[in-house]
């Protein structure tokens, strides 16, 4: 069976709430298709309101972070009953920027894959390299330590229906975008561990998004490719543009 394709939006700390809500309404017409599923992952305040601003089309809302415990003394973090209860189904977790300025590891991203599995939430889990670690020639056995951290003890049957984020760190918000054959290349050995870990049937039904200065340009090209399902876009997913990646053919 073929993979639908997903492409999902990261706000990152932009959008007030009544920002988001004119965003949504103007990106609403353009994003129709039922070839993708489409989401935008937004900031936490902004959920409510664009979640109202998306009834009854086909945009999912969903979350930029979440927290691995139900509730108790966090101080600003969310929890993912928090999300549910507002009808959060996807979220994105172990983005490099979370990592870089918030102190998130491999660990912490493991325990927030299991807790969003446990609720029934889809994580979004995000991996990359750095430049440094891609011209030393370690972008392969790096991602593929990312990736088996953040699975560990997730089942077969929860990593089947998780969506992997490919983002080369090098080419986020730097209008540098991978080749499509180096994007191909990262995305299908992510596949090839997800085999490793797991069997081919699950690293078959995975979706494996490429997210890096992605834009209407590129789209058709990079989600083309048999091991990209889509893409994690940034900046463009903040403009109308937005609705010529997600239609992209």
């Amino acid at each position: 069976m073929a993979r639908k394709k997903i492409i999902a939006g990261n706000w990152k700390m932009n959008m007030t709430p009544s920002e988001a809500v004119e965003l949504v309404n103007t990106l609403k017409p353009l994003v129709v298709t039922e070839e993708a599923d489409v989401v935008f992952c937004v900031p936490s305040i902004d959920i409510i309101p664009a979640m109202e601003a998306a009834k009854g089309t086909n945009i999912q809302i969903g979350a930029e972070n979440m927290y691995y415990e139900e509730k108790g003394a966090f101080t600003g973090e969310i929890s993912p009953n928090m999300l549910t209860d507002v009808g959060v189904k996807y979220v994105i977790i172990g983005h490099s920027e979370r990592r870089e300025y918030f102190a998130e590891t491999d660990e912490t991203v493991n325990k927030k894959v299991l807790k969003a599995f446990e609720h029934g939430i889809t994580p979004i889990i995000c991996c990359g390299e750095s430049l440094t670690q891609r011209e030393q020639g370690i972008t392969i056995d790096w991602i593929r330590q990312q990736i088996k951290i953040a699975f560990l003890n997730v089942t077969a049957e929860q990593a089947a229906t998780a969506v992997i984020a490919y983002e080369p760190i090098w080419a986020i918000g730097t209008g540098k975008t991978a080749t499509t054959e180096q994007a191909q290349e990262v995305c299908k050995a992510i596949r090839e561990c997800i085999a490793e870990i797991y069997d081919e049937a699950t690293a078959e039904a995975i979706r494996i998004q490429y997210g890096g200065s992605v834009n209407a340009a590129t789209a058709p090209e990079l989600f083309g490719q048999p091991d990209i399902d889509g893409g994690l876009v940034g900046g463009a997913s903040l403009k109308p543009d937005f609705g010529k990646i997600v239609n992209y053919k």
